[in-house]
């Protein structure tokens, strides 16, 4: 039996707030990832797609984090 006490779960409002944060910060690393495909000279459709992969990736790897770190539980 342990006596440690647990850790307290996020409220639903800090849940919400940090997965905000993941998608912002996933669009910010989307934008620069796609500006610097447009400056090699990929043209716009491939930069949209260009772009839209690395936001899944990117926010799917900070979901990952988040899960880990037990603020999604």
């Amino acid at each position: 039996m342990s006596t440690e006490p647990e850790s307290p779960s996020p409220s639903r409002t800090l849940r919400s707030l940090w997965v905000a944060v993941a998608a912002l910060f996933s669009l910010v690393v989307a934008l620069v990832g796609g500006i610097l495909s447009f400056a090699q000279g990929t043209a716009i459709p491939g930069v949209v797609l260009y772009g839209g992969g690395i936001f899944g990736g990117c926010m799917a790897l900070a979901l990952v984090v988040l899960g880990k770190l037990g603020i999604l539980e």
